[in-house]
């Protein structure tokens, strides 16, 4: 399962969990908030959302984990539709199972930097100059003769 956390300042981190570190969450509801030491932080993270392993999108007024074909509005599972439109489209309910591909989380407080953010800072330093190469000369082109 993807975790996707995002934080009050809009960053947002990935992390892969296996079938052990997952267990936890299964179970959860859309809303249901989530001890965060899942992830490595300290406090909360309150689950937003998912998709399942086919990209079928969680719904929180749906019940259950199963999948449902629901007649939807323009919102969460439903996009580019005019006002007033409604279509019946494939959602999957509130519920984390183990069919889930993806988690949306939001982080109650700030994400710290990682390890591996602080080596590409410093990678953006100033590359070593290189000489410069003597501008080549342009040749001129003749046009084209035209053949009768």
């Amino acid at each position: 399962i993807l975790l996707t956390v995002s934080d009050t300042k809009g960053k947002s981190l990935t992390k892969e969990l296996k079938d052990a570190e997952a267990i936890p969450l299964l179970g959860l509801e859309v809303g249901a908030e989530a001890d965060a030491t899942i992830v490595g932080f300290e406090g909360k993270i309150k689950i937003t959302g998912g998709s399942d392993k086919s990209g079928v999108p969680m719904r929180q007024d749906v019940h259950g984990g199963a999948r449902k074909y629901v007649l939807l509005s323009p919102g969460v599972g439903l996009n580019k539709a005019e006002t007033g439109t409604r279509k019946r489209k494939l959602v999957r309910g509130n519920q984390i199972t183990e069919e889930m591909y993806q988690i949306n989380c939001r982080f109650d407080g700030i994400i710290p930097e990682t390890k591996e953010e602080k080596p590409k800072e410093a990678s953006k330093e100033k590359p070593e100059a290189k000489p410069k190469e003597a501008p080549k000369e342009k040749t001129e082109k003749k046009p084209k003769e035209k053949k009768e």
